[in-house]
């Protein structure tokens, strides 16, 4: 592992790559770049003006933005003061704000535009340790700086940056850099404490068993906030002199990705299977001799997937007609969805369907499955040349995996967290004595390494009959119906498996006006010839189930979850004590 610091990293590679682009953004119908000098003089800058604040070694500044590159120039100002940053989702209402602002005993809050600074003004005069709010845009309200403004106090006051750099060489790798609290799916968030060594980890790692130098481009689309994104996306390409490039959102995504053309692509698995379901519709509307064109080459693409997995050869006349595939379809699929010169593309946070795997690698792009924690990013990860589609790949290089008595994934490593921020007991209940985290989730470690994740060990369902129910995988299954956009395993306690059910509403309306339904999805989820249909689709992916496993009765909600709905965490994982509760009164139907 490498003894740096963030400070000396980005030192580091501003000396290596000055010129090179750094960050980029859009402006107008363009985009605009820092390079690496230029972003070293922001982070410099803006050093100086938290240094004149007053903030200090191990004081904690919280951070409520989208991704930008004001965000980037923050943190990397903090790490080079030995300040800590407190990321905060920008999707979060005031009050869960506050408490993270409170409990992590910030002194700065730093916002990005108007809408979270009406959170700052609701939370500012109760929370005690808040002494000043930061706005990335402005006009500002009296009593709020802009961010211009805190560079400017640095050149008031003439602090210098040799004393400041003196200060930035005295930070160690195992000084604590970040909290970024745990999703929060049962009980209060959880501040996790990750040093420099744990955040700068994952990059190291990842060089060991993939190619990456200064000519990637990162498009950056997942929260900063989310670890994936925080060590893979932020951190990572940093180190070696790589282009961010960053995203508006999920409305512009799709441009963006053919806009960018990135090398390297993090996201959770839901936007990759949302993209496999809008080609899969695309190729429908085709007109016939073109759609026979493109499934006979995805066909062929499935064809070597299946073969590779299988350990078996490719032979001539497969590659032939692979050749050929891509050269007529293949390739302009690819174009069109990741920008053409995707090497990868990466993917964490909640399981990825197989399906969607076998897909996108028919298309020529490998999604490469990885497993890690807040509070130990990133533990397992699938290598380039072979990917095990439904695992999470081998451990990377100095992490260590284990699997305990009950099932339950055991890790440790370098990336592991300090602990919990002001919790002592949970962190003893976390980590045991010889240092293994207990991760939560039930696993499988194969002869080979390979680790498959097959549930969550709180989301365990025991039927009344003791029969255990693990709802991950089952769910997964049935989502690759075409019609289920979501679905939720309830029965802990009760005689079989019950569900929640969110229809995928798109393709539900032109099944529905083929057959002159109601298209309303309020209506339209009452009528029988809906209910038949999503039965019928129940049924049919539910082939490989053991009896006691499969649904029995279902009920269907007409709108989709959602993080404002509170069914998802900002990390889009599926809050399953807050769904069981919040539908409480469908379920309490369902099982008696």
């Amino acid at each position: 592992m490498s003894e740096r610091t963030i400070y000396q990293v980005l030192r580091d590679s501003v000396e290596k790559h000055g010129p090179r682009p750094a960050l980029g953004y859009k402006r107008g119908k363009g985009y605009e770049y820092f390079t690496y000098s230029q972003v070293w003089d922001r982070v410099r800058g803006f050093r100086r003006g938290l240094a004149a604040l007053g903030l200090k070694k191990g004081d904690r500044i919280a951070l409520l933005s989208e991704n930008r590159c004001e965000w980037a120039i923050t943190d990397l100002a903090a790490q080079s003061l030995g300040v800590v940053t407190v990321a905060i989702y920008p999707t979060l209402p005031t009050q869960q704000v506050q408490f993270l602002v409170a409990d992590s005993a910030a002194r700065i809050l730093i916002v990005s535009d108007k809408k979270q600074l009406a959170k700052a003004h609701d939370i500012h005069p109760s929370v005690r340790t808040l002494e000043y709010v930061v706005a990335m845009e402005g006009p500002v309200p009296d009593g709020v700086m802009t961010f211009g403004q805190v560079t400017e106090r640095g050149i008031e006051t003439r602090i210098s940056d040799a004393d400041l750099d003196a200060l930035a060489e005295t930070i160690t790798p195992d000084d604590i850099a970040t909290l970024i609290y745990t999703s929060g799916t049962t009980g209060d968030p959880k501040g996790a404490m990750l040093s420099h060594r744990a955040l700068l980890h994952t990059g190291h790692a990842a060089r060991q068993i993939v190619r990456l130098d200064e000519n990637d481009v990162f498009l950056s689309f997942l929260p900063l906030c989310h670890i994936i994104e925080r060590v893979g996306g932020h951190y990572l390409p940093l180190s070696i002199g790589a282009l961010i490039v960053y995203s508006e959102g999920v409305f512009a995504i799709g441009q963006e990705l053919v806009s960018v053309r990135p090398t390297v692509f993090l996201c959770v698995p839901r936007l990759y299977e949302n993209m496999q379901e809008k080609i899969a519709d695309s190729m429908a509307k085709r007109p016939e001799k073109e759609r026979k064109t493109v499934e006979w080459a995805v066909a062929v693409g499935r064809e070597c997937v299946e073969r590779r997995r299988a350990g078996r050869g490719i032979g001539p006349i497969l590659s032939a007609k692979r050749l050929i595939a891509d050269r007529l379809v293949l390739h302009k699929i690819r174009e069109k969805t990741v920008g053409g010169r995707t090497r990868f593309l990466v993917t964490g946070g909640a399981p990825l369907a197989a399906e969607t795997g076998a897909f996108f690698e028919a298309l020529g792009v490998r999604i490469l499955e990885g497993y890690g924690l807040t509070e130990i990013p990133v533990i397992c990860l699938n290598r380039p040349e072979n990917p095990v589609l439904g695992t999470v790949g081998p451990p990377l290089p100095e992490m260590e995996v284990m699997i305990a008595a009950d099932g339950e994934i055991l890790a440790r490593g370098p990336s592991l967290m300090r602990g919990y921020f002001g919790k002592p007991e949970a962190t003893a209940e976390a980590i045991d004595s010889e240092g293994w985290f207990h991760t939560g989730d039930i696993g499988e470690l194969s002869p080979a390494g390979i680790l498959r994740i097959t549930d969550r060990k709180k989301d365990i369902i025991v039927l009344a009959n003791g029969k255990n129910v693990a709802p991950q995988p089952i769910e997964a299954a049935l989502k690759q119906s075409p019609y289920v956009a979501e679905i939720v395993l309830i029965g802990d306690k009760q005689n079989a498996i019950v569900a929640i059910v969110v229809p995928a509403f798109d393709r539900l309306k032109a099944w529905a006006k083929q057959r002159e339904l109601p298209l309303d999805p309020a209506e339209l989820i009452k009528h029988a010839e809906t209910r038949k249909l999503i039965k019928d689709e129940l049924d049919q992916y539910s082939a490989g189930l053991a009896d006691f496993e499969k649904v029995k009765r279902f009920t269907l909600i007409d709108s989709p979850f959602s993080i404002e709905g509170g069914e998802l965490t900002p990390t889009l994982k599926v809050k399953r004590k807050f769904i069981a509760q919040k539908y409480a009164h469908l379920i309490e139907q369902l099982v008696k």
